[in-house]
């Protein structure tokens, strides 16, 4: 497994991140385009590419949300690569980065559905916190936080 820190540029993550989309527009149906505002990536300058045999496998990123805070964004593992613990590397990566950026918290929202995506957040540490920004009264999202 090799990790690459890069950014929203990066062909390899960019490809994922159309992979992620078309799951995301198949799981969310009518209410894709809401949350799809939200996930533009044309200015993350914070994005992890994991490799497995050179191959692109999994990404993940984040951006500033305040002062001491990141959000997680962009989370996905290629079918072919689930069940290796990528996820998990992907968070503890990003939490790494984050934290020798000056950040003390990350926070994130993931949808109800994705039972998969919160089993990863929650064994990692995140807490579930009240919906908040564009997610208040989003009764298929669910935000955490974590202290880093």
């Amino acid at each position: 497994m090799t990790i690459t820190r890069t950014d929203s540029s990066h062909k390899d993550f960019q490809n994922l991140v159309q992979l992620l989309d078309a799951d995301l527009a198949i799981r969310n149906g009518d209410d894709h385009p809401f949350y799809d505002q939200f996930n533009k990536i044309d200015s993350i300058k914070n994005c992890i590419v994991i490799y497995i045999d050179e191959k692109p496998a999994a990404c993940g990123a984040f951006k500033k949300f305040s002062e001491d805070t990141v959000e997680i964004k962009r989370m996905y593992t290629h079918p072919d690569f689930r069940k290796r613990g990528l996820a998990t590397a992907i968070v503890e990566e990003l939490e790494s980065w984050a934290k020798e950026s000056g950040y003390a918290k990350a926070v994130l929202e993931s949808s109800l559905e994705q039972n998969e995506a919160l089993s990863v957040y929650e064994k990692s540490g995140y807490c579930r916190i009240p919906n908040y920004g564009q997610y208040i009264g989003i009764d298929k999202s669910v935000c955490y936080e974590k202290i880093l």
